[in-house]
């Protein structure tokens, strides 16, 4: 399956070149200490500008998850059933991410999960999660 590639914005274009190295950034902010993800141009606590980005450490556990039995796009068509997860990262933002190496049916609400990526194409690589 070919997952659809993002077109990278200026605000998010570090963290989709630093997924060729298989790295994960997150945006912390210097005012307050706030750790964020999505990348945005202003910390989402204080709205300060003052931002920097840091790898995060990979690990994190399922906060949530539905089982997609029928394509969400039509790239995922015939792939299903397949996970669709927001995790939560041990450096606390919540991101959206399939899950793999793991059955449907084995994935539950605190599983801790790790870092993993898929094939790089067209040198962006999209993160994915698999059982820790």
């Amino acid at each position: 399956m070919r997952r659809p590639r993002p077109t990278p914005s200026p605000t998010t274009e570090p963290f989709w070149a630093a997924t060729a190295d298989k790295r994960f950034l997150l945006q912390r902010c210097r005012s307050c200490g706030n750790a964020q993800f999505y990348p945005k141009k202003t910390c989402t606590t204080c709205g300060s500008l003052e931002l920097e980005w840091e790898t995060a450490s990979g690990r994190g556990t399922v906060h949530t998850f539905t089982v997609a039995r029928r394509s969400t796009h039509p790239a995922f068509e015939g792939a299903g059933p397949y996970v669709i997860a927001i995790v939560e990262l041990a450096e606390g933002p919540r991101v959206t991410g399939n899950i793999v190496d793991c059955a449907v049916d084995e994935v539950r609400v605190g599983m801790p999960v790790e870092l993993t990526w898929d094939d790089d194409a067209d040198g962006i690589r999209l993160p994915l999660w698999r059982p820790a």
